[in-house]
């Protein structure tokens, strides 16, 4: 089936570009509250799910032997840009765990932002591992593998003790069988598993309320929510939507971007989770479906409302700075969410 147009992007009085996707909202029991296109295709999450793939780390007791704080346990579930304060706190993580730079398995990554790829130029430097986005995540994997008393080497391979302590949490959060026929190698070289959008948003439900964990897993998850909303700026960074708009809403939603289009979130105070997918892998697109989501689906204060409102109606700018257009939700998509939501 084609996915339905969510989002528009105009330029003067017509339409130049057209956001295709598909979305899952879905609580805690499984139930879904709204699906919009093929929700049931199985898609790959990448970053979208690294909160989930942090909970190891802390319910095995690993995250409190190796004394790591909100900002590190936020840096575990983080897409960063890249930044000084991002590179010198996984920097830390691995020395708490008595390991190095040299021990990160996830690739050397330009900073995303090119101030930050500057001040590295202007030093004669190279980015390092500690630069990748996934850094901080890879900083939590080899922590997990030291307390574990497992081999840091090779801590990437589905086989090894640390992805398949992940991929069961998956399972049980997901619902869903997750095998080798539908497991990709993602971009920082771990597995990545795929599954229906329905399935990740459930996930994210049970992340954000704890409904039907043991106490450990609950307990678990939400140390990682509270991180994570305590620190954003170490989830995202400067200018990125997921450190903005949970700054913003000051604890009420966890969101979480990942490549080629993917979101996800969690809304413990509905019950809710979303998972969405841009079907052309455009962050923008998926930036505009997500906020769509969030601005329909909660009840805003001022500051709220106009947080979300940039993200929902992002303008489109000439090189010097005039709007000649915007990146807007498509009437379909809002009656649909209207429908489903009330």
């Amino acid at each position: 089936m084609d996915n339905p147009v969510l989002v528009n992007v105009t330029r003067g009085s017509l339409t130049e570009s057209r956001h295709r996707g598909s979305l899952a909202v879905v609580d805690s029991a499984g139930k879904t509250v709204c699906a919009l296109g093929d929700a049931d295709a199985r898609v790959f999450p990448r970053s979208a799910i690294k909160a989930l793939q942090a909970l190891p780390l802390v319910e095995s007791g690993a995250a409190e032997a190796l004394d790591y704080d909100d900002a590190e346990l936020a840096l575990a579930c983080a897409s960063h840009n890249g930044e000084a304060i991002h590179a010198n706190s996984a920097r830390v993580m691995l020395i708490k765990a008595g390991l190095s730079e040299a021990d990160l398995e996830c690739g050397p990554q330009w900073p995303q932002r090119m101030e930050d790829a500057a001040e590295l130029i202007k030093v004669d430097e190279v980015p390092c591992q500690l630069h990748n986005n996934c850094s901080g995540k890879h900083a939590a994997f080899l922590g997990l593998a030291k307390i574990m008393g497992g081999a840091t080497k090779g801590y990437v391979n589905p086989e090894h003790p640390v992805q398949q302590e992940i991929k069961a949490v998956m399972e049980q959060l997901t619902g869903d069988t997750l095998t080798s026929d539908i497991c990709g190698t993602d971009g920082c070289s771990i597995p990545t598993y795929a599954s229906p959008l329905r399935s990740f948003a459930k996930a994210f439900a049970v992340f954000g309320t704890g409904d039907g964990l043991e106490p450990g897993r609950a307990s678990a998850a939400e140390r990682l929510y509270e991180a994570c909303v305590n620190e954003p700026y170490m989830v995202a960074g400067a200018g990125r939507f997921c450190t903005e708009v949970m700054e913003a809403f000051r604890g009420r939603v966890f969101v979480k971007t990942g490549a080629e289009g993917v979101f996800c979130a969690a809304i413990p105070e509905l019950g809710y989770g979303v998972a969405l997918k841009c079907d052309d892998g455009g962050t923008r697109g998926a930036e505009v479906m997500m906020a769509t989501v969030l601005e329909r689906m909660l009840e805003l204060n001022e500051d709220e409302a106009k947080a979300i409102d940039r993200q929902v109606n992002p303008p489109v700018k000439t090189r010097r700075g005039a709007i000649v257009g915007d990146i807007r939700p498509t009437a379909d998509f809002l009656t649909a969410l209207k429908t489903a939501l009330g």
